[in-house]
């Protein structure tokens, strides 16, 4: 590989990350509003997804560890956004599903997500925003990038 071809990667490295640091602390600043954090709506996004789960599948499926997973359960049954039941056939596992609280929060906080990624990639054409999703998918397969960022 030349060095200009080198240069070239580490140039699109560096937009890569600026954009992308600009999208994600946008949006969280914008999640403060709400008083909640990315991974607090990743988590709620989830689970909105689904009947429930346990912590130990959102830690597998959101790459954290169980204890980072902990505080955020923690953090949102406070809020009263989700609720964590015990099993009924293994009483050392929790369930964790939405309530009803939750369900409530989750529009107002998806359009803020929908307006941060209007605000960044609205002046992209739909056949561009095509053509950057393609290539973003070809590369998380290609790299077999499968789970969610957290932040």
């Amino acid at each position: 590989m030349s060095i200009r071809t080198r240069c070239h990667f580490r140039v699109f490295a560096n937009w890569l990350r600026r954009v992308s640091n600009r999208v994600s602390g946008s949006f969280a600043r914008s999640l403060e509003a709400k008083e909640t954090s990315v991974p607090e709506w990743v988590v709620l996004r989830y689970l909105s997804e689904r009947d429930e789960t346990t912590p130990g599948k959102l830690s597998k499926i959101l790459m954290m560890t169980r204890g980072g997973i902990s505080k955020i359960v923690d953090k949102l049954e406070a809020k009263g956004w989700i609720e964590c039941r015990t099993d009924a056939e293994d009483t050392r596992v929790r369930q964790l599903s939405l309530t009803r609280s939750g369900q409530r929060v989750l529009p107002s906080m998806a359009k803020i997500a929908d307006q941060n990624d209007e605000k960044f990639f609205g002046c992209l054409t739909s056949s561009e925003k095509d053509v950057f999703l393609r290539l973003l998918r070809k590369l998380s397969d290609f790299h077999r990038i499968e789970k969610a960022p957290v932040e």
